[in-house]
């Protein structure tokens, strides 16, 4: 089998190793226990944490050890990278509540029944006693190196600098991977590639402090073609939960993006052969929207599950065209006629059904979906300007709001 460093930088994943060949010595040597970290800063995570998520899975099914890690410790404080300005404080009860939101997410992807298992931070950061943590693992901290750091620079150059609350998120992040190496065996930390000074803070700690090896791991984030990182939305950011972007919308985005990052995100985001990754990727001209339809179908089915992924491919192609032989036809309303509207009177005027008694049946049996999104409530109203309104499985509508 090809060692799992080559799998991952084959897929495109791997930005930067801190000491490769001692990590791939050890690697070899038999399963290791790795961990990402995760704050919840909202109650959800999004498409930015899926590169770890799946690079998660790739290093479980090689045999390793993962460890989630969810920061409801760090959240308090607020990481400092990638950030031009401080991050919004939340409410302990408020991260609470996101971590228990992203600790269900995270058992979708990766499996808690076979190894892996989930810590949260808050259980050593909390309560800790600030001046031993100082005397402890402050010392092993050079200041002139830690200003020195991408995730402070960007901030120090700025008028409104940077906080002594937020410098303290590299001495936790590095706290982290320490207590996990000592209560897990944990020896590698893996992440994002704009957590890297903060990652070789903690390995650096492990290796002066208890004489250990410890390594360092980063993915490249997801880019577009110009550099700038994918996921976002004119709604915002793509989210891995449906209540927050639609199986739909998040099965669209990945249709529609650019042709020229299709193969790579068939490495990244899918458990696609790299064989095949290659091959859809090679696709030119109108061919390359068959890839397209892999790569949403694929990552869709990971996310979500299969049964909603072909939901919204069904919903997507009669859309705009493709499994029922043609576009599904048009039903326009006035947005002022559409404000006074419940789903059961958009039924009755589109012709879906024949009356408003007849809709609230279908809306109670479970036979109306809108994006292919079951409708349980007869008063529900979509929010979104243009959809596909379904009654059973053959009889369907584009419903456009002007």
């Amino acid at each position: 089998m090809a060692h799992i460093l080559d799998v991952l930088a084959e897929r495109g994943f791997i930005k930067q190793v801190m000491h490769e060949e001692e990590l791939r010595e050890r690697m070899a040597q038999g399963p290791m226990t790795f961990y990402v970290g995760f704050d919840p800063t909202a109650d959800s995570l999004h498409v930015g944490h899926f590169i770890p998520i799946m690079a998660m899975a790739h290093l479980q099914r090689a045999g390793h050890r993962p460890i989630a890690l969810v920061g409801g410790g760090t959240c308090m404080i607020g990481d400092p990278s990638g950030k031009a300005d401080m991050r919004k404080m939340l409410t302990v009860e408020q991260i609470d509540e996101n971590v228990e939101h992203i600790k269900g997410q995270l058992s979708r992807f990766i499996d808690f029944d076979n190894g892996a298992i989930m810590v949260n931070n808050a259980d050593w950061l909390r309560n800790l006693n600030y001046i031993e943590f100082l005397r402890d693992i402050g010392v092993h901290f050079n200041v002139n190196r830690m200003l020195q750091a991408d995730c402070f620079k960007v901030r120090m150059e700025r008028d409104a600098g940077l906080t002594f609350l937020e410098f303290n998120y590299m001495l936790m992040q590095g706290y982290d991977f320490y207590r996990l190496h000592k209560d897990y065996d944990c020896s590698l930390q893996c992440g994002g590639d704009d957590q890297w000074s903060n990652m070789i803070a903690g390995a650096n700690l492990i290796r002066k402090k208890d004489q250990q090896p410890a390594f360092a791991l980063t993915f490249a984030l997801l880019t577009n073609s110009q550099g700038q990182k994918m996921g976002k939305t004119v709604a915002g950011a793509l989210w891995l939960d449906e209540n927050k972007t639609s199986p739909y919308d998040f099965y669209q985005y990945w249709r529609n993006v650019e042709d020229d990052v299709v193969e790579k995100c068939l490495a990244l985001l899918t458990f696609l052969p790299m064989d095949e990754v290659r091959r859809l990727g090679a696709l030119e001209g109108a061919q390359i929207n068959e890839a397209k339809k892999v790569l949403a179908f694929e990552v869709t089915k990971i996310v979500h599950g299969e049964e909603k992924a072909m939901a919204a491919k069904l919903s997507a192609e009669s859309l705009f065209g493709g499994a029922q032989g043609g576009e599904a036809p048009v039903f326009e309303v006035a947005a002022d006629q559409y404000a006074s509207m419940r789903i059961v009177d958009l039924l009755a005027a589109s012709g879906l059904c024949k009356s408003k008694s007849e809709a609230r049946k279908m809306v109670e049996s479970g036979a109306v979906t809108v994006d292919g999104e079951k409708v349980t409530s007869i008063d529900f109203k979509p929010e979104a300007a243009e959809f596909l309104l379904r009654r059973g499985k053959k009889q369907y509508k584009k419903i456009i709001v002007k």
